[in-house]
């Protein structure tokens, strides 16, 4: 009885491993991706607007960005 306990909170801790990792790679994906649209436009910094500017279009734009980003990492791990 023992035995089975222990197998089945391995099998549930392999889902838990598979979300973590799942869910760094997707984090490490949608820096990397916001870090080239930074790079791919070098005459608009985007931290610079939103952080010293305090432009919000911008700021809304980079959210809607990131999220979109996100759900399409999403939809490719899932």
């Amino acid at each position: 009885m023992g035995q089975a306990i222990i197998n089945k909170k391995l099998y549930h801790m392999h889902y838990v491993a598979n979300s973590v990792l799942y869910s760094v790679i997707g984090i490490v994906i949608l820096i990397v991706v916001f870090m080239l649209v930074e790079w791919l436009t070098p005459n608009h910094n985007i931290r610079k607007e939103i952080l010293e500017k305090q432009n919000i279009a911008v700021a809304v734009l980079a959210g809607f960005f990131m999220l979109a980003v996100a759900i399409i990492i999403a939809s490719a791990i899932h």
